[in-house]
């Protein structure tokens, strides 16, 4: 009897340990934004060696969740980007969108995104440092929250033991501060069809809650279904909705193409697009909540048909 309940305990510390470990992980978040932040990744500016090993570092995860590669090139889709802000001799950049599939042998298809640039050594325009050039912007919080925000939804949707009733495109954008330029060359090159897109949700800076304002979840105009999907949702991170669809983010790029979409954003800060804005700053506990939040979401979702798409006026 000794024996049998000893073995019960390991099973049931083994399932408990599986449900854990699909969870959104404050842990896997900081890690994953300890890389990108670094200041050896020296702001992952668009053309850049480090932005390259940003990319990497996003496909070797994906690779590492048994995504399939959804790019034109394995998991990546070249693209060419051009500096517009500022005049630099190298104006014209060649960059990427990095795309990992889960097949579900679904017929729709939702699509999760980040950006993963940011504004590097501040020679490629947008900064708001007094004298930008030279310094390293990590953007800890933009955008390398919301990759490691794309990570932790991967690794939950691949290791949850579940089919669901759609599948998943999870895509890493490039360029997106050169002004959205990696989710609109997706949408005008897509490697799946747009019409086998349910909807796009898109996280954003994700990474710097305030309990006072709460968590920002725009495009909730963007579907009829969005309320019946929000409703009952609860969480003890707090959250409040915002019906716009368009917007300085990837998910306005969907938003064109009359698909539905949610964008999650943390809101403004004094490092915003400034050298300070660094991984301490981040806070990886209500990121996870977060996380939560859009899990529930999406999996409330997966219950209803494809959603329709409302203009928001």
């Amino acid at each position: 009897m000794r024996i049998f309940f000893h073995s019960l305990l390991l099973v049931l510390a083994t399932i408990q340990a599986f449900g854990q470990s699909v969870s959104p992980s404050p842990e896997n978040i900081r890690k994953h934004i300890s890389y990108l932040a670094s200041d050896k990744m020296k702001g992952r500016g668009t053309g850049s060696k480090e932005n390259e090993k940003a990319a990497k570092y996003v496909a070797k995860q994906f690779k590492k969740y048994h995504l399939l590669p959804k790019g034109t090139e394995g998991y990546y889709q070249p693209f060419t980007a051009k500096i517009r802000r500022i005049v630099v001799p190298d104006s014209i950049r060649e960059t990427r969108n990095v795309i990992g599939f889960l097949d579900n042998g679904a017929q729709y298809t939702i699509v999760i995104g980040a950006h993963f640039d940011h504004l590097g050594i501040g020679r490629q325009g947008s900064s708001k440092a007094e004298k930008p050039e030279g310094q390293i912007h990590n953007g800890a919080d933009d955008n390398a929250s919301g990759v490691a925000g794309l990570l932790e939804l991967a690794r939950y949707f691949s290791g949850n033991d579940k089919k669901e009733p759609y599948n998943f495109l999870f895509i890493a954008f490039g360029a997106e501060e050169l002004g959205l330029v990696g989710s609109r060359y997706f949408v005008n090159n897509p490697t799946l069809p747009l019409a086998d897109i349910n909807f796009m949700s898109n996280m954003d800076m994700i990474g710097r809650y305030d309990p006072n304002r709460g968590v920002g979840i725009g495009g909730y105009g963007t579907s009829p279904e969005w309320p019946i999907i929000f409703k009952d949702v609860k969480s003890d991170t707090k959250f409040f909705t915002d019906n716009a669809g368009s917007g300085g983010s990837d998910h306005g790029s969907f938003y064109a193409k009359q698909i539905p979409v949610l964008f999650f954003h943390t809101g403004g800060h004094d490092d915003y697009h400034k050298p300070t804005d660094d991984t301490e700053k981040i806070d990886a506990n209500a990121e996870a909540g977060i996380l939560g939040i859009q899990i529930r979401l999406i999996e409330n979702a997966m219950l209803l048909p494809k959603l329709k798409f409302t203009e928001v006026k």
